[in-house]
């Protein structure tokens, strides 16, 4: 569980945590809980794809990145541009490659029980595995800085700020088989060309094999919805699809409700209050609060309200 405040106000904690999103680390995690709510900066260039049962969303709040994957079988770039957003499908391999000078939001969640991750290698620029290791995801925050101090020199010499978020970080602790240093002294590293006595396991799922979405500039998709949020309708930014939802809120009143998920409200224009634990929040622009799951919470916006609003819920997995 996050010991961060719920109440935090965006811009203020970039600026106070900006060296964190320097190498060797560069990211930082505002909030650990259902939602991992994290900021990631820059350099940052990796060679490794990471796989994983849920969706990520991507908000590059500064500078421009890059999100290497594999699209049915095929390398694809797909550019995230300064106010682009982007919504990544679950079980498609990915490598996010940053520039320096850079800061973007990272929204993921708490994996569930029998959910696998797989840190693997391609062979140059094939499809072919090189080398890979599935783990079950879990954070151990008060291991990540032994951690670093730990593979310290291999992550100046490989210039990999590994992981890309702190979970994944400290899952290289649960399954020692995944560490760099190992990857470091194998074959497969050595010759470029997987170890012919390996056997790969099989998969626990197969990659998805949807195309992905087109970035897109958030204030320019903002703008086409002002009439309907002027109305009192929120926007669903990707529809029923996905486990992920992203929606816009205008002026209005959400009656008492309960989510079973975190909620992650990010207060962009106007000021809102939410109640909760007999306790008010007031937000104004540039504020976020952290609803946790499973808390009553009643939500009012006042005009000229303009607030992001997100949810991960795993039981909207699609097969």
């Amino acid at each position: 569980m996050s010991n961060q405040p719920p109440l935090v106000n965006v811009k203020t904690w970039i600026t106070e945590n900006q060296k964190a999103f320097l190498p060797p680390v560069c990211n930082k995690l505002m909030h650990f809980s259902q939602l991992l709510i994290m900021f990631v900066g820059g350099p940052n260039t990796r060679k490794d794809y990471h796989i994983e049962e849920g969706e990520e969303l991507f908000y590059q709040l500064k500078g421009d990145m890059c999100l290497k994957v594999i699209e049915n079988g095929k390398h694809k770039d797909i550019h995230i541009k300064e106010g682009e957003i982007f919504l990544l499908p679950a079980r498609i391999p990915h490598s996010p490659q940053r520039e320096a000078d850079t800061v973007g939001l990272v929204v993921e969640r708490r994996r569930l029980l029998n959910e696998t991750d797989c840190l693997r290698y391609y062979v140059n620029n094939t499809t072919d595995i090189l080398f890979e290791r599935w783990f079950y995801c879990e954070n151990l925050g008060t291991q990540l800085v032994p951690i670093i101090k730990e593979y310290d020199s291999f992550t100046f010499i490989l210039h990999i700020n590994f992981p890309k978020h702190a979970c994944f970080f400290n899952a290289i602790i649960l399954a020692e088989s995944i560490s760099p240093c190992r990857f470091m002294a194998s074959n497969q590293f050595q010759t470029g060309k997987p170890d012919p006595n390996e056997v790969f396991r099989e998969p626990p799922f197969q990659l998805n094999t949807m195309n992905v979405m087109t970035p897109f500039s958030f204030k320019d998709w903002l703008e086409r919805q002002r009439p309907s949020l002027s109305s009192g309708f929120p926007v669903d930014m990707f529809g029923a699809q996905f486990e992920t939802e992203v929606m816009v809120f205008g002026p209005g009143l959400t009656e008492t409700a309960v989510r079973q998920t975190d909620v992650w409200i990010w207060q962009l224009e106007g000021q809102s209050r939410v109640t909760m634990a007999e306790q008010e929040f007031s937000l104004s622009a540039g504020d976020s609060l952290l609803i946790p799951e499973q808390s009553q919470y009643q939500w009012q916006r006042e005009d000229g309200t303009v607030a992001l609003f997100i949810v991960q819920n795993p039981e909207r997995k699609r097969s």
